[in-house]
C-alpha cells in the first residue's frame, strides 16, 4: 500500500474493491473473490496498465506435497489450494475481459524474509 501511495507511476489503486464470481470446486457453488488490489499505473513507455493484484504467503501458492501419513491439516491445505487455483483462473479470466492482468504477489516478489 505504501508503495502504491508512493509511486509517481500509480495513477490510483484500490483494496479489495474488485469483486470476481467464482466457482469452488470443493463445495461446487458460485461464490465472491474479493481481489486484494487493482492498480491502475503508466508504464515506463507511457502506457497505462491495469493490473488485479493478490498478495499471498508463498507457500499457499504451491500445490501441497503429500507426506507420508495424508493428514487433517494436509487434507485442508488440499482443498484450499483447489479453491485458490479456482479463484486465480476466474481472476485471470476477469481481468483479460477487462484488458487487464492478473498477478500473484509472494512475499519473495517484495523481497521480504522472514
Amino acid at each position: 500500500m505504501k508503495w502504491c501511495d508512493n509511486n509517481s507511476s500509480i495513477k490510483k489503486w484500490n483494496s479489495e474493491e474488485v469483486v470476481v464470481p467464482y466457482y469452488s470446486p470443493v463445495d461446487k457453488q458460485m461464490h465472491r473473490y474479493f481481489v486484494d488490489f487493482v492498480i491502475d499505473l503508466e508504464n515506463r513507455a507511457g502506457e497505462r496498465k491495469v493490473y488485479l493484484v493478490e498478495v499471498k504467503p508463498f507457500k499457499y501458492t504451491q500445490e501441497p506435497v503429500p507426506p507420508k501419513r495424508k493428514s487433517r491439516q494436509f487434507i485442508e491445505e488440499v482443498l484450499q489450494w483447489e479453491v485458490n487455483k479456482a479463484k486465480w483462473a476466474s481472476a485471470t479470466h476477469f481481468a483479460k475481459t477487462k484488458g487487464w492482468e492478473f498477478m500473484l504477489i509472494t512475499e519473495r516478489d517484495l523481497g521480504i524474509t522472514a
